[in-house]
């Protein structure tokens, strides 16, 4: 089975595997653009990369429906457990968990992390996915960070990166951060959800393939690609 990847909108990703269903950084129903709402969603595992809203605003609800693992930073796993949910792996920034799809890496993220209470949301991050098809770099909401050089070096199939500007990387740092990560393909997200972060996406897929030799792939919320 190739491992699909679905974009339902702002950061949110369903990715679909031979050893598992994912769903990253779930924000569905309250999200305008979103091409699913979360009642539709199934997953065997949550990805969250940090605390905000629009990171997580429908991982509760998705895990209780569907029995799924939420992995994250430990202070958002506790979180949850405090919520009275079980199946949780809790994280740290350079750990790795063995996974029946494959290893996830919680990569560093330079953002804020702040949970719904107003308590600390510890550490915000990316995921890096080693899976049998290639590897998968979502960097999250994110500024640019010399860390993607290192990242890049594990060898990315794909990179996820944000270009909406003000609350992440603009379209000129997500362009230095393709020339750090050498992926063999990009797509950009977190943007056009609000004015706040509206972006040319179009415009940016033309200056990354006339500066650099990565492959620039434009989806529309609910769009798919496959390894």
């Amino acid at each position: 089975m190739a491992t699909q990847l679905s974009w339902l909108g702002h950061g949110c990703w369903e990715i679909a595997t031979e050893g598992g269903r994912i769903v990253l950084d779930p924000f569905l129903d309250d999200n305008p653009l979103a091409a699913k709402k979360a009642d539709q969603v199934e997953a065997d595992y949550i990805l969250i990369s940090h605390g905000h809203y629009d990171h997580m605003a429908d991982a509760e609800k998705i895990a209780r429906r569907t029995g799924a693992t939420i992995i994250s930073c430990y202070e958002i796993c506790e979180y949850f457990r405090g919520r009275g949910l079980e199946k949780l792996q809790p994280m740290n920034i350079g750990g790795v968990s063995q996974q029946p799809f494959g290893r996830v890496k919680m990569t560093p993220a330079w953002h804020s992390s702040t949970l719904p209470d107003g308590s600390p949301g510890g550490a915000a991050a990316g995921f890096l996915l080693f899976l049998p098809e290639g590897n998968v770099y979502f960097a999250c909401d994110t500024g640019l960070m010399q860390e993607m050089a290192w990242i890049g070096r594990a060898g990315l199939a794909l990179a996820v990166l944000p270009i909406g500007d003000l609350f992440t990387m603009g379209p000129d740092d997500a362009l230095e951060a393709v020339r750090l990560l050498h992926p063999r393909k990009v797509v950009p997200v977190h943007l056009n959800t609000w004015p706040l972060i509206q972006q040319d996406a179009q415009a940016w897929r033309d200056r990354v393939q006339q500066q650099t030799q990565t492959e620039v792939i434009l989806l529309e919320p609910g769009q798919s690609i496959r390894l």
